[in-house]
């Protein structure tokens, strides 16, 4: 397992898209995810520290977790298949440890809460993880066509464009507002 913090979560202004940038501990490797806008918020607002009047969907699932006795032990990004990333939650119940399968956005929104470690697996970060220097935009592009067939081509420019115009010189500067 390789251990990452959240480098940033960004946005494209032109398509309102969302990217969380996980950073390898020690290193300039970085995987960029796709995720929904309600993630996003729900990571930023946390990793911001603004604290809300009611609790959010990710805390609440903290709470009941708790309650009944369970503690999440870290989140994994565990696979990736047809340019789906997969995740999972770890959790200790009753002595014995449990895995729950997730999105990566939920299981990284419940990790930052929980405040504890987040992984990609080996074989992830060895398939999908870049570098600063090089050019994400094939392997983005190939994972958003698939996840939604109904843009037309001509919008994936605009994804082209966001991947294009990062400025991944900043990777381990810290959380960079949604």
């Amino acid at each position: 397992m390789v251990e990452v913090t959240i480098d940033s979560v960004r946005i494209s202004l032109m398509t309102q898209h969302r990217v969380v940038v996980l950073r390898e501990k020690g290193s300039q490797r970085y995987l960029p995810i796709w995720i929904g806008a309600p993630e996003a918020d729900a990571i930023t607002l946390r990793l911001q520290g603004v604290q809300v009047e009611r609790p959010l969907t990710h805390d609440l699932l903290v709470r009941i977790l708790r309650t009944l006795g369970a503690e999440v032990q870290y989140v994994i990004v565990n696979d990736l298949r047809a340019d789906v990333f997969y995740a999972q939650i770890v959790l200790e119940f009753n002595e014995r440890e449990i895995r729950i399968d997730s999105r990566p956005s939920d299981a990284i929104a419940l990790a930052v809460r929980a405040e504890v470690p987040l992984y990609v697996s080996e074989k992830v970060m060895n398939e999908a993880s870049r570098l600063p220097d090089e050019d994400v935009s094939p392997s983005i592009l190939e994972g958003v066509e698939e996840e939604e067939p109904e843009v037309a081509s001509e919008d994936l420019s605009a994804f082209a464009d966001f991947i294009e115009e990062l400025d991944l010189d900043d990777l381990g500067t810290g959380p960079t507002p949604a």
